[in-house]
């Protein structure tokens, strides 16, 4: 059985430690800077981010990757679409699904996001020596690990 108290307390450090990095310019200001050129709101450019990520993608499923409501996601995706970013489709196979997927001009921005979200986490990283690196990756790369399979039973 986990110690309660001991997760507990490692909970509370990684929200002081998130905090404190939120606090950073280096990571946030960066993609604020790019909502204010692109005049997009946040939950708008991760829409584009995500649909450059992994798109075309169902409304349901991009309002699950933004983090709102379908009903919330409309609004968004209307926007993006009145200014060229992204487009609806109906799915063929089932006309009651709509998917999103970028125009050309999205494309592009999806991209100038990446490379900036990019350019920021290697300036992140750059804090780090090697050693440091390799060790933060490889955490990172066993909690996605273990994100993606069912938690295992406590034993009594």
């Amino acid at each position: 059985m986990r110690n309660i108290s001991e997760l507990d307390d490692a909970a509370h450090r990684m929200m002081e430690l998130l905090v404190a990095v939120g606090r950073r310019n280096s990571l946030r200001d960066p993609l604020a800077q790019l909502t204010e050129t692109l005049e997009l709101t946040p939950p708008q450019l991760h829409g584009v981010l995500w649909l450059g990520l992994d798109g075309p993608l169902s409304m349901g499923e991009l309002a699950r990757r933004v983090g709102v409501t379908e009903k919330t996601i409309t609004g968004i995706v209307d926007r993006l679409e009145r200014e060229g970013y992204a487009q609806r489709e109906r799915d063929p196979a089932d006309r009651r699904v709509v998917h999103v997927r970028l125009t050309p001009r999205g494309k592009k921005t999806a991209d100038g996001i990446h490379d900036q979200a990019h350019e920021s986490l290697g300036n992140f990283l750059s804090l780090l020596d090697a050693g440091d690196r390799t060790a933060l990756l490889r955490i990172f790369e066993k909690l996605v690990g273990r994100m993606s399979v069912p938690p295992a039973a406590e034993s009594p």
